[in-house]
């Protein structure tokens, strides 16, 4: 199981993710480029550390709302989705590939990640800027997304990945944020659900029923308050369980 989490996400003298400290336990990091979070001295020294310390680099695409971290809806012409795709995956591997790595996969972000599960022109138009960028890099998403049907068809390695710490409807998608009991806050609870998630294939949904997951990357968000002693919980427990923890790419 490879363990992901969300990087890179401060901007000039903000900082929001602890990123010395998560790139010590996870296997992938899903950087920042620019539009929701990051600049460029954060994107070159997020992945200055990570090929340092063998982390396989992904992008992390999203709306270009820096004020809304991502997280508002928002309606952006295909060809426009296309070209702002393309354009963060370029600037994020110009920094990946000075550190001695490259970029590996590329993940969406927030409210493009999950319009990206149902909506096929949005999600042709990710694929087509991951096509766009070059580099053939794998496309990590939640299973069934249309988002990973895009990007099989495409010939692009596609990656289902679990959140440990996101409630699930019966459908297996996440739970909006904006309702109540979207995000697990309780430690304990994170971290049975990724063990259930990576040793049984399973996680209980909000209705109380088991749902089926399928997931070869398991998220920790990278913002959530003491997001990296969370992801060192995870990762022992998952070793602890018999789990292999390596990277997918």
């Amino acid at each position: 199981m490879d363990l992901n989490a969300d990087l890179g996400e401060g901007f000039g003298r903000w900082t929001l993710t602890e990123d010395e400290a998560l790139l010590t336990c996870v296997t992938s990091a899903n950087v920042a480029c620019g539009f929701h979070a990051g600049d460029a001295s954060v994107m070159r020294r997020v992945c200055d550390t990570a090929a340092e310390r063998g982390v396989r680099i992904g992008a992390q695409v999203s709306y270009r709302d820096l004020a809304g971290f991502g997280r508002r809806a928002m309606d952006v012409p295909a060809a426009e989705l296309t070209a702002e795709t393309a354009y963060q995956i370029g600037a994020l591997r110009v920094f990946a590939e000075a550190a001695g790595s490259t970029v590996a996969y590329v993940k969406p972000h927030g409210a493009l990640y999950n319009r990206v599960v149902r909506d096929d022109e949005q999600a042709a138009a990710v694929v087509a800027g991951v096509l766009l960028a070059g580099g053939r890099p794998a496309v990590l998403g939640l299973p069934g997304s249309r988002l990973l049907a895009h990007a099989e068809a495409a010939g692009l390695t596609a990656v289902e990945e679990a959140f440990a710490d996101r409630a699930y409807t019966p459908q297996g998608t996440l739970v909006p944020r904006g309702e109540a009991g979207a995000v697990v806050h309780d430690a304990d609870e994170v971290v049975r659900r990724s063990v259930g998630m990576a040793a049984e294939g399973a996680v209980t949904g909000v209705d109380g029923a088991r749902i089926a997951v399928a997931a070869r990357s398991l998220c920790v968000h990278g913002d959530t308050p003491g997001a990296a002693v969370l992801a060192r919980r995870v990762r022992a427990a998952l070793e602890q369980a018999g789990v292999h923890i390596r990277a997918f790419t």
